[in-house]
């Protein structure tokens, strides 16, 4: 059984785990959870320093009983020499050395968000025993993380993934500083804008919407809102995620027809609204993939869902490891 430390830095919340792995599988022997500093990141690193402290000598463990750390953050990072070079969720934090943060011992490790929650789905979830991945984040922001040929793929500068920013429709929900990206069409974020698009055509052209009683009203709309009145069957948001699904399709069949994964793995939103997305994202890979590449991937929701952000920092360190050997 080997021991890692997993720490997952967000915008507005950090966190560390302790956790042992085993066989394929990994249990999180504790956890905790600090604030976020969004202006200084000397600030949150020492308290981060400290609640580790805390949870050895809590759980009467010492830092020579781990093999590594791992750490997770959304932005663009340095793998080989462990820094974090920029960040979206906390843009005052730059070019910061995780190297020997956390330990002047052990060794550190550190991937983007997208990339850490790919290995965490490829060791331990839906993707396991394949050698060709794809993740797909599909939450607030839309990411991917790429397992080639059975290794984490990063590209040359560390920024591989960015599917988010691929140019889906001339007109759409801005996101990704693009009008029409597919981050814009069919992320937790830009399911919500396109349920605000449709509230103002059909409020502004003097007709009715089910889920949006008023033009004062349109800024209430959220992914989750608009799920929420489809599943209760109200037709104007039914087409909201039909919209949705089909846009997730068309950039899967971008990437079936490019990387010819066995398996395209979708957390956020899918993993709620599975049942919403998935026949007209299905129509959409019909429609645009190559047959042959596209009978052989499967599209699935992840395997871990609301616990792969849990284990996402602490197989970032496994993989490491592994890659070491």
């Amino acid at each position: 059984m080997s021991k890692y430390i997993g720490i997952d830095i967000g915008g507005t919340k950090c966190a560390v785990s302790l956790a042992s792995v085993e066989a394929g599988s990994i249990e999180i022997i504790a956890k905790t959870i600090i604030k976020s500093n969004p202006s200084v990141a000397e600030k949150t690193l020492s308290q981060l320093k400290s609640e580790l402290k805390k949870l050895l000598r809590k759980n009467k463990l010492k830092e020579s009983d781990f093999d590594a750390v791992g750490i997770s953050c959304g932005g663009i990072v340095d793998s080989e020499k462990c820094v974090l070079i920029t960040t979206p969720v906390l843009p005052m934090w730059r070019n910061i050395d995780f190297s020997k943060v956390f330990s002047d011992k052990l060794p550190a490790f550190i991937q983007n968000d997208a990339n850490a929650c790919a290995i965490a789905e490829w060791i331990y979830g839906a993707g396991k025993g394949k050698k060709n991945m794809v993740f797909l984040t599909c939450g607030t922001g839309l990411g991917a993380g790429i397992i080639l040929n059975g290794a984490l793929y990063e590209g040359a500068g560390g920024t591989a993934g960015e599917v988010g920013h691929m140019r889906i429709e001339n007109v759409g929900p801005v996101a990704c500083g693009k009008s029409g990206s597919w981050e814009g069409l069919c992320s937790g974020y830009g399911i919500g804008e396109l349920g605000k698009y449709r509230a103002r055509e059909l409020l502004g052209s003097g007709g009715t919407c089910g889920y949006c009683k008023d033009l004062d009203d349109i800024e209430n709309i959220s992914a989750k809102t608009l799920a929420i009145a489809a599943l209760n069957k109200d037709a104007d948001a039914i087409e909201v995620y039909k919209k949705a699904g089909d846009y997730l399709g068309r950039g899967i069949a971008n990437i079936i027809d490019i990387l010819n994964p066995e398996v395209v793995v979708i957390g956020g939103v899918f993993c709620r609204s599975e049942k919403l997305l998935r026949p007209t994202m299905q129509q959409a890979i019909n429609r645009e993939a190559m047959p042959y590449p596209a009978s052989l991937c499967k599209v699935v929701k992840a395997k871990l869902g609301e616990k792969v952000g849990d284990f996402a920092a602490v197989a970032v360190a496994v993989n490491g490891m592994n890659s070491k050997k």
